[in-house]
């Protein structure tokens, strides 16, 4: 494509003309704001060419349509009565089609054209130039309604190719000062965010930030963090945008987040609809058309997805650009929220060793102290109802003694509750034969244990949590399930140990159990601590399943192999 020459028609123009196409030039190098410098353009054309009406459309990357499109000459009301703006048929789209200047006597006399929208002011003479930078047409200038009723003249023609051709280099200036503050905007933020994360260790307060800074940043409606919940679904843990939408639930197998997170690589969708991955009943609901989605990661091991939705600004799709900025943030994030869990963890591991450590104390004493006490009362009271002269003081110490041997027994079986000595001494499966044979004693359960752990003992660590989930899933059963029978597996795999407690009890619904009841968060919370995890399997009349599974050390390889 080539530049417009200097012809003779604009030589032989009036100077006045000229002056005006170089004050406008001058003008046009001055406005940085991209937005504004179009619009002055349109007016410029039209003081130029002596036209009633200007128009300027910018064409979509496409090539195809007009995605922005200024006016001058029209009024406000005029232009919200005739709607929609143009996209590129009829006339305009021949410009977009050949990009070479075209004037018209009567724009209704074309066989290319289609007409007017209702309220549109009338038209008739026209001359459309188009706009080129480094060789492709960035936009189009059109003119109608010359003065006096005159058709437009190849002066004019020249003078508005030789605007554009001004128009061309302002604009380019105008696009790489937005584009450099833009970024510098963007780089300031990422900056800033990059701080914030350093700071913040609590993971629902970092969580909000970042969404919130991704929302600001590449300019979305919406922007989602999901993390996984244990259960076989992704929760949804902060949303910018839709308050609302924190704690909802997407299948881990059936939806796009559940899939992104097992693929482990950004995503950008332009049309939701289009994509089956999506859930089309939720995207309907919240009202998306577009999304990127991007995995939170660390060390190559996904942790969690983020989720953006619709671009605020003109096209609701995302560029490669929006994807690389989007992505600079995740990479930042995803250290951040790694950090926060593992801070979080430790504080947690410190938390249960405490316990466990206060659990062992208490459990001595009890032991040790009150209960040689109460044995010392025993034998105290045996020595003095030998020495008892009347029926009713021997009755009164035989209740005594009576009462002392019932709670020694129950301090017994506290110390017992709060840490067996035979988890310590023996291991996790005499500990766990002696926790039902007490708990069979109490109460009508039927409780049968399968042990196959081999030869060597399981790290401390690992043989308490495992006992502390027997435990309380046994409690559980009594208190509420109902059943006449319990069955407790322990197998050891090749890199794992596997517990498994099932009863006959009357089941519930795992989604209607509220937060932190039957003690499944701590159950989960511990399990995790050592790098396992913790399935629950019910439905009213159809007794539990409680699964654990929990890393350990291959039981054949030899020690320092």
């Amino acid at each position: 494509m080539q530049e417009p020459r200097v012809s003779g028609a604009v030589t032989t123009a009036p100077p006045g003309r000229l002056r005006s196409l170089i004050d406008a030039g001058i003008a046009l190098n001055s406005e940085l704001s991209l937005d504004a410098l179009l619009q002055r353009l349109v007016e410029i054309a039209a003081e130029l060419t002596e036209a009633r009406y200007a128009a300027l459309g910018v064409i979509a990357p496409s090539g195809h349509r007009l995605e922005r499109f200024f006016t001058t000459g029209i009024d406000r009301a005029t232009y919200e009565a005739i709607g929609e703006v143009p996209h590129g048929r009829g006339i305009l789209g021949v410009l977009i089609r050949e990009t070479k200047p075209l004037r018209l006597h009567d724009i209704a006399d074309d066989p290319r054209s289609v007409g007017f929208p209702p309220n549109h002011p009338p038209m008739r003479t026209f001359l459309g130039v188009p706009i080129v930078l480094r060789g492709i047409a960035y936009g189009n200038l059109y003119l109608t309604e010359k003065a006096g009723g005159a058709d437009f003249t190849a002066e004019d023609e020249e003078l508005t190719q030789l605007l554009a051709a001004q128009a061309a280099v302002a604009i380019e200036n105008a696009r790489l000062y937005e584009s450099s503050t833009r970024w510098l905007r963007q780089l300031e933020g990422v900056n800033e965010i990059g701080n914030a994360l350093a700071s913040e260790v609590e993971l629902e307060p970092l969580l909000d930030l970042v969404a919130r800074r991704m929302r600001d940043l590449v300019e979305a409606r919406l922007v989602l963090i999901a993390l996984p919940d244990g259960q076989g679904s992704l929760a949804v843990k902060a949303a910018a945008g839709a308050d609302s939408l924190v704690g909802k639930r997407f299948d881990l197998r059936t939806t796009k987040v559940g899939h992104v997170l097992e693929r482990g690589h950004t995503e950008r969708v332009d049309a939701v609809v289009g994509d089956p991955e999506v859930d089309q009943r939720f995207a309907r609901e919240v009202g998306i058309t577009s999304a990127m989605y991007l995995p939170l990661a660390v060390r190559g091991r996904p942790i969690g997805v983020v989720a953006v939705h619709d671009k605020v600004t003109g096209d609701p799709r995302f560029d490669e650009e929006d994807v690389r900025l989007a992505e600079s943030l995740v990479a930042r994030a995803s250290i951040a929220v790694d950090l926060s869990e593992r801070v979080s963890r430790d504080a947690l591991r410190r938390v249960v060793e405490a316990q466990e450590l206060e659990r062992a104390r208490l459990a001595r004493e009890l032991h040790d102290e009150t209960g040689q006490a109460l044995t010392s009362i025993l034998l105290g009271l045996r020595q003095l109802d030998e020495v008892m002269e009347t029926a009713g003081a021997q009755e009164a110490t035989a209740a005594i003694r009576e009462l002392v041997a019932t709670t020694l027994q129950d301090v017994r079986r506290l110390a017992v509750e709060l840490r067996p000595s035979a988890l310590d001494d023996f291991g996790l499966v005499p500990a766990v034969e002696r926790l039902v044979s007490n708990l069979s004693e109490q109460s009508t359960l039927t409780i049968d244990v399968e042990a196959r752990l081999g030869d060597r003992r399981l790290p401390p660590e690992t043989e308490t949590v495992l006992y502390r989930i027997v435990q309380e899933a046994l409690t559980n059963v009594v208190k509420h399930a109902s059943a006449h029978r319990v069955s407790i597996t322990l197998v050891r795999k090749q890199e794992s140990v596997v517990v498994v407690i099932e009863d006959d009890g009357q089941g519930f619904r795992p989604d209607e159990v509220r937060a932190g009841a039957l003690g499944f968060v701590g159950m989960r919370e511990r399990v995790e601590l050592v790098g396992g995890r913790l399935t629950v399997e019910s439905s009213p009349g159809a007794g539990t399943t409680l699964v654990a599974e929990v890393r350990v050390a291959d039981p054949l390889a030899e020690p320092g192999s």
